[in-house]
């Protein structure tokens, strides 16, 4: 089902023009570095101190690729007031590239995820730095917000007197609304998986190994322009019952159930978005699969409109015993969703693996929607999930390849050969 949505913007598009009106990339920083500086001064924070790749580029519009992405090399801080400091590995290259920045960057200190002895005090001059740029704002003396940090150079910054607590929930908190241009990323993310998905139905057939499929998203979204390809779950026959969540080398046989999840980014904004297909013909059980699993998606995506809780959406879905599993720990993940911005599981969670969760959904939210369900016959299982911009009266799918029925590839007479 589909829903009107206020959301879209003039026009879709990879490229920037000037007869056409599409992201605008300058609105999408100043909007970002707003949300998130207001819900600092409402956490009680001076700042939040960054490590996170996605908060470091949700309050700065920088990037440096992905090769520096958990080493802990990276880092901005955030004030309630005033311009963001960043600090980077190539600040010469950062003057140039986000002359925002101006000369709010320089070059970070890191312990090299602890690579660098602790007795050559690198975490010391750390703290020290950091302290000095909280004098500068005339923050030293609120609490300092972090989101991500190693062990040592916490206990570096609280040796300093500078009060650290948890800042990761001011800035969740700010990133659970999206931006118009927030949506409209998402959108072109989204739409970049529906047209690898006309690949991989394609390359569906007897022989073809799960991590061909694999390697064919890579290609195929990277010639798109993805920035990153995080994951992709390519799952076939009996190896998705229980689901392995991950891709091997086994070939693809006749009769096989085929699920994949396409994980990537597109200027920073991301998909989670399954497809299940079959190689051949399906049998009864496998359609009794996918039909369950599909109305249970439907169930929670009729559910999303502002108001509703996530405790609420799901509850729609089975509990763990009735699919199989032992309970609801094991069979996290299945029967779930979570909200999609700059990172994968963004607020809210929907899961009765954690119930209590009452906070209503709100217009302007992207929310991922996945269920599983495997054939009583044991021979694989079905795996749909659809991303919803949660709208004014109730949502809109922004993930449009087919998932109405079970689509059949690769033997002669199917749908796809």
């Amino acid at each position: 089902m589909k829903y009107n949505s206020p959301y879209s913007t003039a026009a879709w598009g990879q490229m920037a023009k000037d007869w056409e009106q599409g992201v605008d990339y300058s609105r999408l920083s100043k909007e970002r570095l707003a949300r998130a500086q207001r819900a600092i001064r409402h956490a009680g924070l001076g700042a939040v101190l960054c490590f996170n790749f996605d908060n470091i580029r949700y309050v700065t519009a920088t990037h440096i690729g992905e090769w520096a992405r958990d080493k802990f090399i990276r880092y901005a801080l955030c004030p309630v007031e005033g311009s963001p400091f960043l600090w980077d590995p190539a600040p010469p290259a950062k003057r140039i590239s986000s002359p925002w920045i101006a000369d709010n960057v320089a070059a970070p200190v890191t312990t090299m995820q602890g690579a660098i002895p602790p007795h050559m005090n690198v975490q010391r001059d750390f703290a020290r730095q950091i302290k000095k740029a909280l004098v500068h704002y005339g923050i030293e003396k609120e609490p300092l917000g972090i989101d991500l940090m190693e062990l040592g150079m916490l206990r570096a910054l609280e040796a300093e007197g500078i009060e650290v607590v948890d800042g990761q929930q001011a800035l969740l908190d700010a990133r659970e609304i999206k931006t118009l241009d927030e949506i409209e990323l998402l959108k072109v993310a989204a739409s970049m998986v529906d047209a690898t998905y006309v690949d991989i139905a394609r390359a569906i057939r007897p022989g073809t190994k799960e991590n061909e499929l694999v390697a064919i998203a890579n290609d195929r979204l990277f010639r798109m322009g993805s920035e990153r390809v995080e994951c992709v779950n390519s799952v076939s026959g009996s190896r998705g019952r229980p689901h392995s969540h991950t891709f091997s080398d086994r070939m693809i046989q006749p009769g096989d159930m085929i699920f994949l999840d396409i994980m990537h980014s597109y200027n920073g904004y991301r998909t989670c978005y399954y497809r299940t297909f079959i190689c051949g013909e399906p049998n009864k059980h496998q359609v009794d699969a996918y039909e369950t699993a599909s109305k249970w998606l439907s169930a929670s995506i009729d559910m999303i409109r502002p108001g509703i809780t996530p405790d609420e959406v799901a509850a729609v879905w089975p509990d763990a015993q009735d699919f199989g599993y032992r309970d609801e720990a094991e069979a996290f993940l299945l029967q779930y969703g979570h909200g999609v911005g700059l990172s994968l599981w963004e607020r809210p969670i929907f899961s009765k693996r954690f119930r209590g969760q009452n906070t209503p959904l709100r217009e302007g939210m992207v929310v991922a929607l996945e269920t599983w369900k495997g054939a009583e016959d044991g021979t694989g299982a079905a795996r749909i999930e659809e991303e919803v911009v949660v709208t004014k009266d109730g949502c809109e799918i922004i993930t449009n390849f087919p998932s109405d029925r079970l689509i059949s590839c690769g033997l002669p007479g199917c749908e796809v050969f």
